[in-house]
């Protein structure tokens, strides 16, 4: 799912347990490999930026991130810039090649005015012909539809066992997902409940929301293997540059 369900400490410490094997590094990585100064946005525990450093990245890598439970885990690796805090609360300037959203964490932007917000801040700290690369489900997909308690995963965490279950909100109104994830183990006094909200905007909807910002699509995949992007792709990955 995405970071915001890991909020709490004990979530945020299991937040890498149950992205272990993420596919989404594999086209990422290179990306920020390539780049001199990176900027993740939503980067949770900072897995990204502590893989990259950790294969060599030399420039500047910074994580942005509104939990602080999740930045204590990504503190680890103290030779990235890690910041608490939101697009809203930075105010960068050109400083940036390359800049990302990963785990699905744009989809987070619900309301339209907050979206717009976002990306204005982002093209600010873009260079001129900067990318910015992300991610969101592709709503044709209709993923929501999987996100029931009988799809449950579990996970073993310093010798526990951690089950998450999903339950939508329904009706689902436009392209709004409400529901909650609860995390559950024997080993706990009872569960923990997380509940999110996100935006799963179609291909046509994200493209007016990037051009309205000075963002030019690139590229768009269906898939990281970068496959099309077709009506049944479980993603809308997208580089988009600011012109």
């Amino acid at each position: 799912m995405v970071d915001r369900l890991f909020t709490e400490p004990t979530l945020a410490e299991l937040y890498d347990t149950f992205c272990v094997g993420r596919r989404d590094f594999g086209f990422y990585l290179p990306l920020v490999m390539s780049a001199p100064r990176v900027l993740d946005v939503g980067c949770g525990t900072g897995e990204l930026l502590r893989l990259a450093k950790r294969s060599g990245h030399t420039g500047r890598l910074c994580g942005l991130d509104p939990a602080d439970a999740m930045l204590d885990q990504a503190r680890n690796q103290e030779d990235v810039e890690w910041v608490n805090g939101d697009l809203a609360s930075v105010d960068w300037e050109r400083e940036f090649e390359l800049i990302v959203m990963t785990g699905h964490a744009f989809q987070v932007l619900v309301d339209d005015d907050e979206i717009r917000a976002a990306l204005v801040a982002i093209r600010s700290a873009l260079t001129v012909g900067g990318r910015f690369v992300f991610e969101t489900r592709n709503p044709r997909a209709r993923g929501w539809e999987d996100w029931v308690p009988e799809n449950a995963v579990t996970v073993e965490h310093d010798g526990s066992m951690v089950t998450m279950a999903h339950q939508v909100a329904t009706p689902v109104i436009r392209d709004v997902v409400s529901f909650t994830a609860t995390f559950s183990s024997a080993s706990w006094d009872r569960p923990q409940v997380s509940r999110s909200t996100l935006r799963f905007l179609s291909q046509e909807k994200l493209g007016g929301f990037l051009a309205g910002a000075g963002l030019v699509v690139e590229e768009q995949y269906g898939d990281w293997d970068r496959q099309s992007l077709t009506s049944a792709s479980p993603e809308i990955i997208t580089v988009a540059r600011r012109g």
